[in-house]
């Protein structure tokens, strides 16, 4: 029976490059696959699907905050890749779920699990309640050898956890790291308010 499989990673994981990865090997082998992202991600154009790599593609289907999939439009297809899963609504992540189930096609997500205050995105949190699969795209701490599981977000150049838990296009970037270094960071943000400039040692 096909399955759904979450792939999850902090930022600057790989996950982009890998679903263009596993998009290459099925076509290369005659299949086909249908590449999925939410309309909201523009960060590299509206249907772009784009790893830091370089590797790129056209997404097949953008999914909007009130898309509704028909499981019948899938079939025929030997595998769908879901890029940004995390902005997914819940009720499309339940759509592909039954989309595993008939027509019967596997659906692979890749996105983050948790936003920078390590909360869970709703749709990632859909899921971890429903996949079959869930694996760790791993990468190291921007700061140390020890693995990333945090997104540390930055706002010229200082930590914050403030902000909507969606900013697309804005002054913030983003660095992974472990929980050692954004608890470090987190905890002294109060003392940005006296002028200190915080950075993780």
């Amino acid at each position: 029976m096909a399955k759904l499989y979450f792939r999850y990673g902090t930022m600057d994981s790989a996950k982009s490059m890998n679903l263009l990865a596993v998009a290459h090997n099925y076509r290369k082998q005659g299949k086909r696959v249908l590449l999925v992202k939410p309309r909201l991600d523009i960060r590299f154009g509206s249907a772009k699907i784009s790893s830091r790599s370089g590797l790129e593609a056209t997404a097949d289907l953008l999914i909007d905050e009130d898309s509704n999939l028909d499981p019948a439009d899938f079939a025929g297809l030997d595998c769908i890749l879901v890029d940004e899963a995390q902005f997914l609504p819940p009720a499309v992540i339940e759509d592909l779920r039954r989309i595993t189930i008939d027509p019967g096609v596997p659906v692979i997500c890749y996105g983050l699990r948790t936003d920078f205050r390590t909360r869970l995105f709703p749709g990632a949190q859909r899921l971890m309640e429903l996949a079959d699969g869930i694996e760790e795209v791993k990468v190291t701490c921007q700061y140390c050898a020890k693995k990333a599981i945090c997104n540390l977000r930055f706002v010229n150049g200082t930590p914050t956890v403030r902000g909507p838990q969606i900013q697309l296009g804005a002054d913030e970037t983003y660095a992974p790291v472990c929980f050692g270094h954004y608890d470090e960071a987190t905890r002294q943000i109060s003392a940005e308010t006296s002028g200190a400039v915080l950075r993780p040692s």
